[in-house]
């Protein structure tokens, strides 16, 4: 007998419809799993067998061929456990015909349990466009593929329970979606924290405002990475598209928790600083997410900036510019989005005391130089703002009087993004996404800022691209005070956070 179950794979962050077909004939017991299926799918026969049995059902004793089609894409991960035991069972008269407008995708274990999958949410989306209107999902990701109203998505936590929904014994109801609400979710890590730093704080407003790429320079213990994991905080609120773009990448990554929906939260990344060019970039034998897409819609945080790998550094070049990065490979070529803000921290000088107010700097100039220049030209032209991180004097660690709250930052920026976002439609969602085709539309400067901006672009030798940078950071700061053009002071600003575009100055 023949029989057709419907399922869906996953590469990269493309979903594709598979359909598994098994016959079942006369001859000498075999089971044969064609359709390019790697070892983990191999292996599913061995699963489905001893399931089937545990269950209490007949294993067929007789030639089985399944085939997983489109036999020309590579099938991956054990996702076909589930639709390859239901289509033995459909092939064996055990169970009638299953409709072609359902589908079934899960991991089986040897009792009948079926486990979570990584890409349901993926597979949700693609089951979706390609007429399917009933997925049957591990209960661990069925919220997270329940964000689609038009897809009845249905829990199974056994084979037992499913096959009693498809005989008609008793009706599984499907899964009603969870609410997606981001302006509510509250941040454990607040501003109102941070003592002093004004300059700091200013900064960090301004990069949350305009989407900017970020660099703090200072000493050890003056509260680097404490501004950078509480810039979060002060970001604006997921969108439905964003957190859905967002989710779709930590689900095929395997990062998502049980029984978990859509992310509200904007991801902060941390890698340590021995992370490998792979880790960063995502790679593998099927292309898989690294740390860079990881961040997308969020915060890529470096920590101790020029102790990480030159080529790893090397190559956020590309990714920072288009928003993307694709990994080609064999099997095929992945493209993962990474719109990110990236956040770097480093000292100023090997032992970090350089330019400190009561601790000597024991470096000399030449070791400061190879210091620094470990991180490259053009990285640091992509990097918008270069701020100094002064240390916090006693007075200001003592106080009882914190900073203003995340609550109250956030506020600023938000309506700086809604005033973009009027401006720009869609031709960017932030400043620092401005086509440098409109540049000169978008980021229109009085008289006096243009001749300041002239003059800072002989003396400090900037790029174009440093230009176009310290264009985007001052439109962002007019739009923090509401100003419809550029101004002087918008320039003044924009040009004192690019601190390593400046000679470097010795001070032991």
């Amino acid at each position: 007998m023949f029989a057709r179950v419907e399922s869906m794979g996953v590469f990269a962050l493309k979903g594709f419809r598979v359909t598994v077909e098994v016959d079942i004939s006369r001859g000498l017991p075999q089971f044969e799993l064609v359709g390019l299926p790697d070892s983990a799918v191999k292996e599913s026969r061995d699963r489905v067998r001893s399931a089937i049995k545990n269950l209490g059902l007949e294993f067929p004793v007789s030639r089985i061929t399944l085939n997983l089609a489109p036999a020309d894409l590579r099938k991956t991960g054990p996702v076909y456990d589930l639709p390859v035991l239901l289509g033995v069972l459909c092939a064996s008269g055990q169970l009638g015909p299953l409709p072609s407008t359902s589908a079934f995708v899960g991991e089986l274990s040897l009792d009948g349990g079926v486990r979570p999958i990584q890409g349901a949410l993926t597979m949700a989306i693609t089951a979706r466009d390609n007429g399917i209107h009933h997925l049957f999902l591990p209960a661990a990701n069925a919220a997270e593929a329940a964000v689609l109203p038009e897809l009845k998505v249905y829990a199974i936590e056994s084979v037992g329970q499913l096959l009693g929904h498809l005989r008609g014994d008793y009706l599984l109801s499907p899964l009603k979606p969870l609410d997606f609400d981001s302006q509510q979710i509250s941040y454990p890590l607040d501003l109102a924290d941070v003592h002093g730093q004004p300059e700091a704080r200013r900064a960090l407003e301004i990069a949350a405002a305009g989407g900017h790429n970020l660099l703090f320079i200072g000493a050890p213990g003056s509260g680097k990475s404490m501004l950078a994991k509480r810039l979060p905080s002060i970001l604006p609120p997921l969108t439905r598209e964003e957190s859905m773009e967002t989710t779709q990448i930590h689900s095929v990554a395997g990062l998502l928790q049980p029984d978990s929906g859509l992310l509200c939260t904007r991801p902060f990344r941390s890698p340590h600083h021995t992370v490998s060019s792979t880790a960063l970039t995502g790679g593998g034998t099927v292309p898989r997410p690294g740390e860079i897409s990881l961040a997308h819609n969020g915060v890529l945080f470096l920590d101790e900036l020029p102790e990480f790998q030159r080529t790893a550094l090397e190559i956020l070049r590309q990714p920072l510019e288009d928003g993307t990065i694709t990994i080609s490979r064999a099997a095929g070529k992945g493209v993962f989005p990474c719109h990110i803000m990236l956040v770097a921290a480093m000292n100023p000088c090997p032992c970090g005391y350089l330019g400190h107010p009561t601790r000597p700097c024991t470096c000399s100039p030449s070791a400061i130089q190879r210091y620094r220049s470990r991180i490259s030209g053009p990285l640091l032209d992509r990097i918008d703002l270069h701020v100094n991180v002064e240390p916090v004097d006693y007075d200001s660690l003592a106080s009882q009087q914190g900073g203003e709250s995340s609550q109250e930052v956030r506020q600023r920026v938000v309506q700086a993004r809604t005033i973009q976002q009027q401006r720009l439609g869609d031709l960017a969602s932030c400043n620092a996404y401005i086509p440098d085709s409109k540049l000169r539309s978008i980021c229109q400067t009085t008289t006096s800022a243009s001749q300041m901006l002239s003059l800072a672009f002989q003396r400090l030798g900037m790029s174009a691209r440093g230009y176009s940078r310290i264009l985007k950071v001052a439109r962002t700061i007019a739009d923090l005070e509401g100003s419809e053009k550029i101004h002087e002071a918008h320039i003044a600003e924009a040009l004192q956070y690019r601190t390593l575009d400046r000679p470097l100055q010795y001070h032991m």
